[in-house]
């Protein structure tokens, strides 16, 4: 953070959003809040691709000499990187000058290396939280990193891939795999490759919406009942930690909550200012 100028610099964290969950919009609230305190930009707004206040209509307002567009958003897909700077005039170039404002669109968060300590963090945390009976020690538990996957789009699982590679170098954990929910290996496939009794399980997802806390815990063997009771009456959907299978699962919040990602936005716009990275 030491020696960051952007005082003549808009920050514009976008968010994907939607209208069907408002806790959507809450990481990106929590970021663009933090780095208010910073006090290192002119400004530092919110927008969203799905849900007010739009993108487009905020962009227009932001007449500064730059600004930065960071995309919260967890891999370098279709959206992040065709669609959105399409619309938004980018046309392959992730620097472009409108009307004496240079506009920087940065890549996505989630494919930063720096992602590695906000995994890291959150699996440190959930144990750190709950440790009933007792805190493992990280060389007894498989640590696994939960993404959504889909077969249309094989940058979706890249992040996670990557990320899981960066953890195992560390030697931290006794095991590091990637689960996902379309894809295989699959979330309830934890179970079976893990090596130790105890998992910890990191959904790597921007907002803690429905896929997070509702569509893994099903997933990982909690009724769907008991989950939506629980949803219902804004209780926890996983209990930490919960034995299953014959294992004791942490699971934790989603990395896009986790503090550091201020940090990890920052890295992101220091990058686009120095080299102007394509899209």
């Amino acid at each position: 953070m030491n020696g960051d100028n952007f005082s003549d610099a808009v920050l514009l964290v976008m968010g994907h959003g939607t209208t069907l969950n408002a806790e959507s919009a809450r990481a990106v609230r929590l970021h663009c809040a933090a780095l208010r305190r910073r006090k290192v930009f002119a400004r530092v707004a919110q927008a969203f691709w799905k849900q007010e206040p739009h993108v487009r209509r905020v962009l227009p307002k932001l007449a500064f000499p730059r600004v930065f567009i960071v995309p919260l958003f967890i891999s370098e897909g279709y959206f992040s990187t065709e669609i959105i700077p399409k619309e938004l005039g980018f046309a392959g170039q992730a620097t472009q000058v409108f009307a004496q404002t240079t506009w920087h669109y940065c890549l996505p968060v989630g494919s930063h290396e720096a992602m590695t300590g906000v995994i890291l963090a959150r699996a440190r945390e959930v144990v750190a939280q709950h440790p009933f009976p007792y805190a493992p020690k990280p060389a007894d538990i498989t640590l696994f990193v939960a993404g959504h996957g889909t077969g249309r789009n094989a940058n979706s699982r890249k992040a996670i891939e990557r990320q899981v590679a960066l953890i195992r170098e560390q030697h931290i954990y006794a095991g590091v795999h990637d689960i996902f929910m379309e894809e295989a290996p699959r979330i309830g496939d934890c179970y079976a490759m893990a090596t130790t009794k105890n998992i910890v399980v990191v959904p790597f997802f921007i907002s803690d919406g429905l896929h997070a806390v509702e569509d893994i815990p099903v997933l990982l063997g909690e009724p769907e009942r008991l989950v939506k009771e629980r949803l219902a009456v804004g209780q926890p959907t996983w209990r930490n930690p919960t034995e299953k299978n014959g294992k004791r699962v942490w699971y934790a919040a989603s990395v896009g909550t986790e503090p550091l990602m201020a940090e990890v936005i920052m890295a992101r716009v220091r990058e686009a200012a120095q080299t102007g990275i394509n899209v």
